[in-house]
Formats: structure tokens, C-alpha cells, sequence
């Protein structure tokens, strides 16, 4: 049995964590001795989670990231489970249709903004307002390279994670010098989520990143995790494109 890792002092939240990538960053986040409440839709997947990553320190709330009491009840939870709430991170995310944005109808759009926009500024809103706002801390929100550029058929996710980078930039500016706030914008990363993107033609879609492979859920969790560290005190407003090398075949 590997041995945990001493305590880091330090407390995260981590927003749809139960699997794919916000797993990945709890995983990370307790693998340096942080302490960690994740959530998720599903209670029985976010048991298990928390089963796997350890249950003397993680916690699991279950909710709807978009859900406004979730929103309280996970940091209140942090906070009576931990005393403090240093790290969040904005993961949840929701990508329910698929098709040109002509035909988009536009109650789903309002679905994708609430759960992968508000939500995270609900989040970001709660944590500021208990713990960071007077004891600092840091805001990682996972983006996705179809916000810095153009997104065929899953346009409302682009557009929503387009926003969520600009939420970012806001946040960063107005939370200084306390709390500092990054985004990620992953290329596509082998996950349930995200399965459509490569499942049954994963050749030929790798083919296209210079590195020769697909993200995995521990690549943004390595990332995740510099940005929530002291290694990186003098960045903010920020968003790192992890793409494997995509962007650089851009034109070609």
C-alpha cells in the first residue's frame, strides 16, 4: 500500500469530480496531502470516488452544479468538514447537444450557460465569500480549446467556455490580490464526457496532435495542480491550452 502523503494543510473543491477529469484533479490535489470535498449529479458514483481517493480525507456532496443550495451546501459542507476552503475548482461541465448552431434550440443553449457558466460563478461567488476573500486562495476553471476557437456542432459548449475564460479574467482582476484565477482549456481528453470525439476512429483523431496521443484525465490534474500551487504565485487571469500540441497544426 503506497503511503499518503503528509497533509499539505491545504483544502480544495472540486466541482464534478465523481470520474474523467475533475477526478483526475481530486486525484492530484490529494496525491500532494491536500484535503478535498467533490461533488457530482450521482450519489452512488460520488461515494465510490470518494471510496477510491480516500475516505479520511475526501467528502463527497452530491447536487446539480447549476442548483444554488448545492452550491451552498458543498461549501458549507467544506467548511464544517475542513475549516477552510483554499483551492476551487470549476469542472463541472454539461455538452448535451450536438449540430450546427443554426438549429440550436435555445432553451439547451440556456441549459450549457447555466451548469458550465453560472454554476462556476456561483462557486466562485460562495468560496470567496467564506474563506478566500480574507485568507486568499486560488480558482481553476477547466475550459476546453473549443473556447479559443472555433467549435463545429458542439457550438453552445464553445461559446459557454469562451465565457467561462472571460469569467476568468474577470474574476482575476477583481479577486486580486487575495485570490488568484486561472482556466485550462484541454484538447480532447479520453473520458466518458468526451467519448463521442474519438470512440471507434481514436487513430485517426490522435493522429492530429504532434505528441501522438489523447489527453488523459492526470494531464489536467498535473496542471491543476501547478496552477493551485505556490509555484505559481505570479500567475492569474490566465487559461493554459493543453492540447498535446494540437494548436500547432492550426492552418496546416
Amino acid at each position: 500500500m503506497t503511503a499518503l502523503p503528509e497533509p499539505s494543510g491545504k483544502v480544495a473543491l472540486v466541482t464534478g469530480a465523481s470520474r474523467g477529469i475533475g477526478y483526475g484533479i481530486a486525484e492530484a490535489l490529494v496525491a500532494r496531502g491536500d484535503r478535498v470535498c467533490i461533488t457530482g449529479r450521482n450519489e452512488d458514483a460520488l461515494k465510490e470516488a470518494v471510496e477510491r481517493l480516500g475516505a479520511d480525507r475526501v467528502i463527497g456532496v452530491a447536487g446539480k452544479a447549476h442548483d444554488e443550495a448545492h452550491q451552498a451546501a458543498a461549501v458549507e459542507r467544506t467548511m464544517e468538514a475542513f475549516g477552510r476552503v483554499d483551492h476551487l475548482v470549476n469542472n463541472a461541465g454539461t455538452n448535451p447537444v450536438f449540430g450546427p448552431i443554426a438549429d440550436l434550440d435555445l432553451g439547451v443553449v440556456r441549459k450549457v450557460f447555466e451548469t458550465n457558466v453560472v454554476s462556476a460563478l456561483g462557486f466562485a461567488q460562495r468560496t470567496w465569500h467564506a474563506w478566500q476573500k480574507d485568507n486568499g486562495g486560488a480558482i481553476v476553471n477547466i475550459a476546453s480549446i473549443a473556447g479559443v476557437t472555433a467549435s463545429p456542432f458542439v457550438a453552445a459548449y464553445g461559446v459557454s467556455k469562451a465565457a467561462m475564460i472571460n469569467l476568468t479574467q474577470q474574476l482575476a482582476h477583481e479577486f486580486a490580490p487575495r485570490v488568484r484565477v486561472n482556466a485550462i482549456a484541454p484538447a480532447v481528453v479520453k473520458t466518458r464526457f468526451a467519448k463521442a470525439l474519438y470512440e471507434g476512429r481514436e487513430e485517426e483523431v490522435t493522429s492530429s496532435y504532434p505528441l501522438g496521443r489523447l489527453g488523459m484525465p492526470s494531464d489536467i490534474g498535473g496542471a491543476a495542480a501547478f496552477l493551485t500551487s505556490d509555484q505559481s504565485d505570479w500567475i492569474t487571469g490566465q487559461t493554459l491550452v493543453v492540447d498535446g500540441g494540437l494548436f500547432l497544426n492550426a492552418g496546416v
